[in-house]
């Protein structure tokens, strides 16, 4: 399954994008604010890589590779991901995420894709509502969160720091 925008092809991740993978989340500054440490091997991408292809069997969806529509080059990953765990009081419950190779931070990237995974969760799947999170810290992302109609429902902590909850429900993407 692909979804299209005007310059990105969202699709599954595959195991010939571990060199973009591993460029993604080798780099520190990518993971500053998601409270997980960089890979030191791409032996730890197979793995994630291989956890992702198996949440496309288990529930129907994971995140997407985004791609550039006229290179195919690997620019990260976004979408969405089926939540099993309690995560601020919340369970079985879509997420929104996101996630760039630094050198394509500041393009409108992630606003672009994550607004396609939004219109594939209302449209396609259905969903009643799609909530995500971001590190008060994480200043763009916030921003790409709210500029994409998600709007804050509270703050929690999580791994230690604190973080701000957002939502949105079909009928407000709608509108």
């Amino acid at each position: 399954m692909n979804v299209e925008t005007e310059r990105l092809i969202l699709r599954e991740i595959l195991p010939t994008d571990v060199d973009a993978l591993f460029e993604l989340d080798s780099d520190p500054e990518v993971h500053r604010y998601v409270g997980q440490r960089p890979v030191t091997g791409k032996d730890e991408i197979v793995a994630v890589i291989n956890f992702i292809r198996q949440q496309y069997t288990d529930n129907g969806i994971g995140r997407w590779a985004v791609t550039d529509k006229r290179t195919n080059e690997v620019l990260g990953w976004a979408g969405l991901k089926w939540v099993t765990e309690t995560t601020n009081g919340h369970k079985d419950y879509y997420d929104l995420g996101y996630r760039l190779i630094r050198r394509f931070w500041g393009k409108g990237i992630a606003s672009e894709a994550a607004f396609a995974a939004l219109a594939y969760a209302f449209r396609e799947l259905q969903a009643a509502e799609v909530y995500a999170m971001a590190n008060t810290a994480n200043t763009a992302s916030n921003r790409i969160l709210q500029k994409i109609g998600l709007t804050q429902q509270g703050s929690f902590i999580d791994d230690g720091a604190p973080h701000i909850w957002y939502r949105i429900t079909r009928l407000e993407f709608e509108q």
